[in-house]
């Protein structure tokens, strides 16, 4: 792979080529990207999504909008450091071709801003949710008249594939959807492959998948654009990952590890003094004890220890991304930046501690257990009165069910796996909140 294709400023729809040396500098094509994501309705929709606790009613926690804000700064920050070692390493880029260290900021911070953009309510338990309606739910039904990869899109229900969905889907008047760059596009796209075979190697990019199959000649075209190695498994084809991608992911594993941490402190899921020992041993090279000691309230300590936190895996990643370059260039580097990180075992530490006190905790249980039945009600009614209809054996609910909700996904198309998708995107699109009062009112349990 090189750098001049995988910075591609082309968007769809664009039939010439976009130069970097033309562009305006007050209004950089990736600086459009991060303005399109930020204003657009899906993004607007994660200040209700869970990112530790479902439908938690504290200022104390993060929801999906203020982790994916903190991901995209934390992502900035990767992609300028990583940048400025690049032009260092190939100045042509700079010289001939226009690009700035800031360049490589930008699509990194747009990217991380999209990151969740495609995740269901409810925390990941929203992805398994959808998943487990149609392997083990009513829609299981659905199998045997889908090809293996359609349900497998279904019962494996990905986040990130509905994000690439979300991000570039043409709809009535909006061609192209929000029409990124495709640089943007290419670090957005973390599991460059379909949903089968599923994790056929140990490679971090198979772990899931990235797009859905109606979304597979777009995804194709965004891949070749900017360069990504294709890789044979089987009959089936698989992409390296863009580069820029590995600092997205760096950018979300630091904010999930430290952030998830602080939220626990927060709730009070974590004991203070043993959490803020665990982030003292993480920054114990860098920390200014003096300073440290000044500071009055657990709150401030706090702050400070993860401010250092964040700053110091920072550096971490970029250093490892720049030893590998060549690696990854290539398409051979194959673990998670933070993976090679010499802090491994403390992140190791924090990660287990949030899994065993907060993740597992009875708040975070029980909403997640309330999660699955609210969107497994959710699509059962929508795929009943959808599936009715097609076969013209509509009872009044089952209308008045579509015309209440059927402007919202594509009911009347002839193809069933498209009308599932649809519909499995439009219950995804829902914020916790909004998915419980549908949930209620389809119940009668509201008016």
């Amino acid at each position: 792979m090189n750098w001049e294709q995988l910075l591609s400023l082309k968007r769809q729809g664009d039939k010439n080529k976009r130069l970097r040396k033309e562009q305006d500098e007050t209004r950089l094509g990736f600086e459009v990207d991060y303005d399109r994501i930020i204003f657009s309705s899906a993004f607007r929709s994660l200040q209700d999504k869970t990112q530790v606790i479902p439908l938690s009613k504290t200022s104390f926690v993060h929801t999906r909008l203020t982790h994916s804000l903190e991901v995209s700064v934390v992502g900035r920050s990767l992609g300028r450091v990583v940048g400025k070692k690049i032009l260092e390493k190939h100045p042509h880029l700079s010289t001939i071709h226009g690009y700035q260290f800031n360049d490589f900021g930008a699509i990194v911070a747009a990217a991380a801003l999209a990151h969740d953009i495609g995740n269901p309510p409810f925390g990941h338990s929203g992805e398994k949710a959808i998943g487990e309606y149609f392997k083990t739910g009513n829609g299981k039904r659905y199998k045997n008249q889908l090809t293996p990869k359609q349900y497998q899109d279904l019962i494996d229900f990905e986040g990130n594939a509905n994000g690439f969905k979300i991000l570039t889907e043409s709809r009535e008047g909006i061609e192209g959807g929000l029409r990124l760059s495709y640089a943007t596009l290419g670090a957005f796209m973390k599991y460059p492959k379909e949903s089968l075979p599923k994790k056929p190697t140990k490679h971090i990019s198979h772990k899931k998948f990235g797009y859905f199959q109606n979304e597979k000649p777009f995804f194709d075209k965004v891949a070749e654009e900017v360069g990504l190695l294709k890789h044979k498994i089987g009959e089936e084809t698989t992409y390296s990952r863009h580069p820029l991608t590995f600092l997205v992911e760096a950018a979300d594993d630091i904010c999930y590890t430290i952030i998830d941490f602080e939220d626990g402190i927060n709730l009070g899921l974590i004991q203070e003094e043993y959490a803020l020992e665990y982030l003292i041993k993480l920054v114990k090279d860098s920390i200014n004890t003096s300073k440290y000691n000044n500071l009055v309230t657990t709150a401030d300590r706090l702050s400070y220890l993860r401010s250092l936190a964040i700053n110091t895996l920072i550096q971490e990643a970029a250093n490892i991304f720049i030893e590998n370059e060549e690696q990854i260039l290539s398409g051979s580097f194959d673990n998670a930046l933070i993976d090679r990180s010499k802090y491994q075992a403390q992140i190791d530490d924090i990660i287990n501690i949030c899994i065993s006190k907060i993740y597992q905790s009875s708040e975070v249980v029980e909403k997640e257990i309330a999660g699955y039945e609210i969107l497994a009600t959710l699509l059962g009614r929508y795929c009943e009165a959808t599936e009715n209809h097609n076969r013209s054996e509509s009872s009044n609910y089952d209308k008045l069910i579509l015309k209440a909700e059927g402007k919202n996904f594509d009911y009347k198309n002839d193809n069933l796996y498209d009308r599932l998708i649809s519909i499995s995107n439009y219950v995804a699109s829902l914020t916790d909140g909004n998915a419980l009062l549908k949930f209620q009112k389809i119940k009668g349990l509201q008016i």
